[in-house]
């Protein structure tokens, strides 16, 4: 029997460290090397401070700012910790009634806007935690954003432009607007 311990305890012993140790220590040390950004969060700084993640949406309500997509987190939007989509289907009512609801909301404030909503302004994404926006979506708040912050309106439109990221490599995805980096850059405009 203790010949066939004394192999068992050395192999346990051995990949305890390379499992627990030698692997996990060797990719945080390859992260933190190659993709230093991304190992740490992707936060955002603003004065030596995190202001937020470009990987996380965050909740604008106020009318100077883009307003990104619904969360559908609980119990406070944009949670982290409860990603979640709303799991309500295309005839629910509440969802229905949640739409209806943006809606109502998207042309309160700003009533004289006549272009079409996005439908990514009136859905949540499937986590919940989306930080982007279509360009049509971001195009869209325009003139609201510039009528709050009494900025000419081409000048919004052209800070939009500038923010829209391309699809990943070319062909991945969507176009999109990273809302949290559009309204740092609104904010440092003038």
């Amino acid at each position: 029997m203790s010949l066939m311990l004394r192999p068992l305890l050395v192999l346990f012993a051995l990949l305890t460290v390379i499992t627990g140790l030698a692997y996990p220590l060797l990719v945080t040390v390859a992260g933190r090397v190659l993709f230093p950004d991304q190992a740490s969060g992707s936060l955002v700084m603003r004065d030596g401070k995190a202001v937020g993640s470009s990987l996380i949406g965050q909740s604008f309500q106020d009318p100077k700012y883009f307003w990104g997509r619904i969360s559908a987190t609980t119990p406070m939007p944009n949670n982290g910790v409860g990603s979640s989509g709303s799991n309500l289907g295309p005839t629910n009512p509440a969802l229905i009634d949640e739409v209806r609801g943006r809606i109502d909301a998207l042309k309160a404030a700003d009533p004289q806007n006549t272009l079409p909503i996005p439908v990514d302004l009136v859905t949540s994404s499937a986590s919940g935690l989306d930080p982007h926006i279509s360009p049509a979506a971001a195009l869209y708040q325009v003139s609201r954003v510039s009528q709050a912050r009494h900025m000419d309106a081409a000048k919004v439109r052209q800070l939009v432009l500038a923010h829209v990221e391309p699809p990943q490599w070319g062909i991945f995805g969507e176009a999109r607007v990273n809302v949290l980096l559009l309204n740092l850059a609104l904010d440092g405009a003038r």
